[in-house]
């Protein structure tokens, strides 16, 4: 379960990744910010969900 908890911050990184990567780009697609919304907010939850539950098993 250990390496399990860092999952949401790599998520959230990745989509942090994708967003930089659209304003780099100087081509703002709509899909392109859409996922990298959907990848932060998964990631942020997944974040939380992780770690409440790493706490409760140790």
């Amino acid at each position: 379960m250990g390496a399990l908890k860092y999952l949401g911050i790599l998520i959230l990184l990745i989509g942090v990744g994708v967003l930089a990567a659209t304003t780099a780009g100087d081509t703002s697609s709509n899909t392109m910010l859409l996922l990298g919304l959907a990848l932060i907010i998964c990631g942020y939850l997944a974040h939380i969900f992780f770690n409440k539950n790493s706490k409760r098993i140790e």
